[in-house]
């Protein structure tokens, strides 16, 4: 249950967590030390994400899920990573089992938007959003405009392919052997075996796009019960990726609310305590978005004790939590995806009820099923304005 818990609740991503900032204002002097930084050393973010690849050979790319302006940046990189001669992008947001799907989406003469909508409904019956539908649009375009001779562009699905059939009441997530059912052996070792099989063992560069927990490489996740830490998570994808290579991957956090240090299930908080909202509401706008280190960089030294990372270490900073960070704007500039209009209809249904994660929409209409995406998507729920 545990790691169903942990993948699903980031800032709240099921369950509507929701809630208020738990911050202090930072001292003045640091304040001025990272905006000395930011202006110095900062890069637009595509240009700093496509730099990492100088000395990397795997950036994880890690996002909270539904923020659009995170999307659009994915989108935006494609052609870059092409032209830069890094030829795959893992995500989240397709299983392996699609891969031959997605293969052919990619490749196709004209643009499958039905076969799009059914690769990002096999993924998650709750994923129905225009902005992911494009990535694969953008991917598609890529390889229908790429110069003669090049390879083409390809997106690799790593995620699993859990049956929640098997979950019939919220107490089934308790049950060893209910979810052993659900998962039947697959974990996110798997999602890391493509990454080093299908593209690092050939010689390739890879992006990786995905939820910050699965991107977390040297960071070890904790499990926080009524705000008190009980132990480490079992390992992420990136973590899987990082024993194997060492600091060829890195992750990069796409900045957005963290969550809580009462649970995981509590009110979101602003990451590092707020300072880091703090620095950038006194930095010249012209300057965002932008993208930085937090290794060997002020950035990389700020706490974050109002939250659930800091819980089973005895010296959290930020450095231990990515590598490297980007930054938009405020939140209160934050837009959330456009869900697609009936995304789930008379032609689905059947499938969203049965593969439903919330054992509550067994018997719920096509109507209920857009309503509670139209609704994951509000941020207005993080109530930080």
């Amino acid at each position: 249950m545990k790691r169903v818990f942990l993948a699903l609740c980031l800032v709240g991503a099921l369950t509507g967590c929701s809630g208020g900032p738990e911050e202090k204002p930072a001292d003045p002097k640091l304040l001025t030390e990272l905006r000395a930084y930011a202006e110095s050393h900062a890069a637009r973010p595509a240009d700093y994400i496509l730099g990492k690849f100088d000395h990397h050979d795997i950036i994880f790319l890690g996002e909270v899920h539904r923020v659009k302006h995170d999307v659009e940046l994915v989108i935006d990189l494609l052609p870059k990573l092409h032209a830069r001669g890094v030829y795959h992008m893992g995500t989240e947001f397709g299983r392996r089992k699609d891969q031959a799907l997605i293969d052919s989406l990619l490749a196709g003469e004209e643009f499958d938007e039905a076969l799009a909508r059914r690769i990002a409904l096999q993924q998650y019956v709750f994923w129905g959003y225009k902005e992911y539908i494009d990535i694969y649009r953008a991917a598609w375009a890529l390889n229908r405009s790429r110069p003669g001779g090049t390879p083409r562009f390809r997106i690799l699905g790593l995620n699993n392919s859990p049956d929640w059939s098997h979950v019939t009441d919220p107490s089934d997530r308790d049950m060893g052997y209910v979810m052993k059912r659900v998962w039947h052996g697959e974990t996110e070792e798997d999602w890391a075996r493509v990454i080093l099989d299908s593209v690092l063992a050939r010689g390739g560069k890879m992006l990786v796009y995905s939820g910050m927990h699965h991107a977390f490489t040297e960071y070890r996740q904790p499990v926080v019960m009524d705000g008190e830490f009980v132990r480490f998570a079992e390992m992420r994808m990136g973590n899987y990726v990082f024993e194997a290579i060492g600091k060829r991957a890195i992750t990069v956090f796409l900045h957005g609310p963290w969550n809580s240090a009462k649970g995981y299930d509590r009110a979101v908080v602003r990451p590092a305590d707020g300072a880091v909202d703090q620095a950038m509401a006194g930095l010249d706008p012209a300057l965002l978005p932008i993208g930085f280190d937090t290794h060997g960089s002020p950035f990389g030294d700020l706490r974050g004790e109002s939250s659930v990372y800091s819980h089973g270490y005895d010296d959290f900073r930020l450095a231990m939590f990515c590598d490297g960070y980007v930054y938009h704007r405020p939140f209160a500039g934050y837009e959330g995806v456009t869900p697609i209009a009936d995304f789930i209809n008379e032609s689905n249904i059947d499938y969203a009820r049965t593969q439903s994660p919330n054992p509550s929409y067994r018997d719920k209409s096509p109507d209920d099923f857009n309503e509670a995406i139209a609704r994951h998507a509000d941020l207005k729920r993080w109530r930080l304005r």
